[in-house]
């Protein structure tokens, strides 16, 4: 039998599914894959079970239905001061991770660079280099993920095709300052390149912060395309309900792309989160809230039994040192500690860095769950803890 493709079988199964499955062998509580254990808005789901009665379930248009990019289009003005053109500047794909993969395939030519932040999202890397891409990373580090200028500079070149920036950047848990953005900004303008923003936690910054879209910024509103999520504004990661803003040529470009991809996504999906988009002040100051108290109870908790958490300025993520707690193995050997011991499961932050240099002395928690599920496992780590 033929080998299949090269680049996709270096990789194995995601560090996500080892850990959940060793979560459900052994009934650990899962603090490990990144989605809420709640339902979502009920009037948002009320509107997708409506429109899925009285609404063609057809192939709806390529480029999303109108209502939803209307409602991306106002979002952006809403929120950020964006004058955007809903018929040639937006586009619905079938989740964001759909979105970067038609801009990887729509805007790289083997051996075109892209700059990359680490720790990043797994599907970055196979997806940037099965379309013939070269990584260029450029690696923050904990506890406060400071940027590193320097590194930044060095990662661009005659050859960089975009710089892919993930803000808030899961796992970090870190939001770009202004300031930062600006050195980003300046780097994409002094060599003629592009930027691919994942901001699918644009509404889930903590402690006042706002979110800033790099495509907000002078000189970057022809560079930037601009990617969102209903799964992470509305809580409802299932539905796989993507959608970008960008100016027309970079978005004519990326739907060429999309056609051939899953050149569609569920019609009542994208009615009910433009329903969800229109939603009130009340519904986005209210996530924001809820996360960041849920934030706060687990890092507190945290803190109360020994560990030393990292920055957590967005996401549904805390980051946390082991070694505070007197654990001398890798961040790989703790999970695995914890789940058979402790029955709480986290993540190896160290599966989310490529290069060399990686700390490997803490571990990822998602916290976007039931209040008592998180004291629950604060209350597991913390008899662990005690037994030395």
């Amino acid at each position: 039998m033929k080998d299949g493709n090269g680049i996709l079988a270096e990789y194995g199964v995601t560090v996500f599914e080892v850990m959940s499955r060793l979560a459900m062998e052994h009934g650990s509580i899962n603090l490990g894959q990144g989605f809420p254990d709640d339902n979502g808005p009920d009037d948002v789901r009320a509107v997708a079970a409506a429109a899925l009665e009285d609404q063609p379930n057809q192939y709806p248009p390529m480029l999303g239905v109108p209502d939803l990019r209307q409602a991306v289009a106002a979002h952006g003005k809403r929120f950020y001061g964006l004058d955007v053109d809903w018929q040639t500047e937006t586009m619905v794909t079938s989740g964001a991770t759909e979105s970067l993969a038609a801009c990887f395939l729509a805007l790289i030519e083997p051996g075109d660079e892209v700059v990359c932040f680490e720790p990043l999202y797994d599907c970055y890397l196979p997806m940037i280099r099965r379309a013939g891409g070269i990584p260029k990373l450029v690696r923050l580090d904990p506890p406060d993920w400071t940027l590193p200028e320097d590194r930044l500079r060095a990662a661009f070149g005659p050859k960089t095709k975009f710089i892919l920036l993930n803000n808030p950047l899961n796992p970090a848990a870190k939001a770009f300052s202004r300031a930062e953005l600006q050195i980003i900004a300046d780097l994409v303008l002094e060599h003629d390149t592009y930027a691919v923003c994942d901001e699918v936690y644009e509404h889930i910054l903590f402690d006042g912060l706002q979110h800033t879209p790099l495509i907000s910024l002078d000189g970057m509103r022809d560079r930037c395309i601009k990617i969102g999520s209903a799964g992470k504004t509305f809580s409802l990661t299932g539905w796989k309900v993507g959608y970008m803003t960008a100016c027309p040529a970079l978005l004519q470009r990326v739907a060429k792309a999309h056609q051939f991809l899953t050149f569609t996504t569920a019609p009542n999906l994208q009615r009910a989160v433009a329903f969800g988009l229109a939603k009130d002040d009340s519904y986005f100051t209210g996530l924001t809230a809820d996360m960041q108290a849920k934030r706060d109870r687990i890092r507190d908790g945290l803190t109360a039994i020994g560990f030393e958490p990292a920055l957590c300025q967005g996401t549904y993520f805390l980051n946390a040192d082991i070694r505070s707690v007197g654990f001398e193995g890798s961040d790989v050997d703790f999970c695995r500690e914890i789940t058979l011991n402790a029955g709480v499961t986290t993540l190896p932050v160290s599966a989310f860095y490529a290069s060399e240099g990686a700390r490997t002395n803490f571990v990822r928690f998602c916290f976007s769950k039931q209040e008592g599920l998180l004291d629950a496992a604060v209350a597991k780590l913390g008899d662990w803890v005690a037994k030395g």
